[in-house]
Formats: C-alpha cells, structure tokens, sequence
C-alpha cells in the first residue's frame, strides 16, 4: 500500500493493563480512584480515549469486580474534562498449565469463565468501546495461554454488538486480523470495525517494522487502526503508526519509561506523544471528533 500518513490522529491512553507492573513503578495507579485520577490526568494532557482495567486495590493484581469498574467509570464521567471510555474484556481467558509433563490439572493464576461473566462489567457500565482479543496465544511466561476461541469470540463479539459498545478488535498476530474480518463477514462485528495492532508482545507479532507493515496492509481500507509497541519502542510506534496511516497507543500498561532512569506518568506519555504528532505536522484530535469518526454514542450506565 501507498505510503499515506494520517493528519488528524486520536490518543490512546492504556492506564494500566492486567501485568504485574504494579510493584515495579509507582506511578501505576491500583485502586479505582487512581486508576480513575491517572486516566483524567491523561485525558487532560491530550487523550481522546483511555483503555481500563481494575487491579485489587491491596494487591495490585488484576481483578473483574464489577464495583471497581463501575467507580472508575462513575469516576471518569463525573470528571471536568471529556474522554471515550474503552474498558478490557480481555480478563477470563487465562490458563495457567502445570509442568509439560503433567499439564493438567491447571494451577494457580488460571481464570477462565463463560462469555456473559467476561463482558457482565461492560454491560453494567456501557464504555463506547471495548476490547475483543481475537486470537489466542502464548505469552512470555513458560506455561501461560491467552484463551480466545472463535466459538468464544463469537459469542462475546455478539453481546457487545447487541449492547452497541463497539468492540476494539486487538489484534497481536496476522492470524487475529485474518479472523477479525470473518467476525465481520459473518455479521457478528459490524463495519467498518476498530482494530489494535499490539506489536513486540511475545509471543505475537514482532516489533520490527517489516511485520508492522504487514499488519497494516490486512487491515481493510475501511477500518480504522490504532497501534502500539511494547516498551522502549513505544514512541517511535507512535511514529510509525502516524505514517502507516494510523492512530496511537501510549500508556503504562505497555511502557514504564519515559526516559532512561526515568519513570513516567501516564500524563507525561501521552504528552510526548502528541508532541510526536504535531511535530510531524499532524493534529491530535479530541473525543468528540473521535465519537464522530467511529459512530461512537456517549451513554450512561445502567441504574
């Protein structure tokens, strides 16, 4: 595909993922005011759309208590600054196997649940936007699985078409795009869809920009894309996907730095990213411009 680098390009703030980065850094905000506070902060130095999980408030682990998102997403809505809301239903989809010569039976940190138990906080709190993890795959730890079957995608992509919260289609492999489009040939997602290209998650797509360019040209000329690299490459993704044609992914769900030594708030990452942008002559467009680009409608939760 032509080179066509886009000009008017919307921020994504990911406020703090389901890792365990919660001890590594201390900017990653827990409990649900913070996570709440980090994503009107980031809302405030240029994001159009913050992307929220919950953590134990305690702990910091990952959590799908639905009191939580609901006082982040009361929290966010009740803010003096608009923002489009994206929450995760990416949670419920992990196996933990035992040793690879004993497998079964599954051990601690595995947490698989239905359909409905993985999108139940998205129907209570109605986000414009929601994350669908196409595909599944291996992750960095040995004898971890990320769980999406189609038979699961299908039904999770169905509820969320039926409560028109627009799925954010994530996409870590070729593979995922290539069963994204099906989704949408088979009329369970709608079109034009919203796709992440997640790059330098192991073990999916590569970082490198080779692979990247092959990512975008999959996406249908329709879609609208988002993408992110893991880690130090971070900014220049936003780089990238700004001259690939699309639009960016910042946040300390995917990078702790904002420099060498230096660790950053979701504020500072995303301030540095729009700086990226205008000072490659492109303008960063705000939430109500986004609504209207993806034919988002701005709801409140159900009583």
């Amino acid at each position: 595909m032509p080179l066509e680098m886009n000009k008017e390009v919307f921020i994504t703030c990911a406020v703090t993922g389901s890792g365990g980065t919660q001890d590594r850094s201390p900017h990653v905000p827990r409990s649900a005011k913070q996570i709440a506070d980090s994503a009107i902060d980031a809302a405030r130095a240029g994001a159009a759309i913050v992307h929220c999980h919950v953590r134990d408030p305690e702990t910091g682990a990952p959590s799908r208590r639905l009191d939580l998102y609901r006082e982040v997403t009361d929290r966010i809505r009740a803010a003096d600054v608009d923002v489009v809301l994206n929450l995760t239903a990416g949670m419920g989809g992990d196996i933990m196997f035992g040793s690879p010569e004993q497998p079964f039976p599954t051990v601690a940190g595995t947490d698989m649940v239905g359909a409905t138990e993985r999108v139940a906080h998205v129907a209570e709190c109605l986000p414009e936007i929601c994350t669908l993890d196409c595909g599944t795959m291996n992750f960095a730890e040995a004898d971890y699985v990320m769980t999406n079957t189609p038979g699961m995608l299908t039904a999770m992509g169905r509820m969320m078409t039926a409560l028109g919260v627009k799925p954010e289609i994530e996409a870590f492999d070729t593979g995922h795009l290539w069963y994204a489009k099906q989704l949408v040939k088979d009329g369970v997602l709608d079109s034009p869809a919203l796709v992440q290209l997640c790059m330098g998650v192991p073990w999916g797509a590569p970082d490198d920009l080779n692979t990247f360019m092959a990512m975008v040209n999959n996406v249908p000329d329709d879609w609208t894309f988002s993408a992110f690299g893991l880690g130090r490459n971070q900014m220049a993704y936003v780089a990238a996907s700004v001259l690939a044609g699309g639009n960016v992914r910042v946040g300390l769900e995917d990078n702790l730095w904002l420099g060498k030594g230096q660790l950053a708030t979701n504020a500072q990452l995303v301030e540095r990213a729009a700086s990226i942008i205008e000072n490659m002559g492109a303008r960063v467009i705000g939430p109500a411009e986004v609504r209207e680009k993806l034919g988002l409608v701005k709801r409140a939760p159900r009583a």
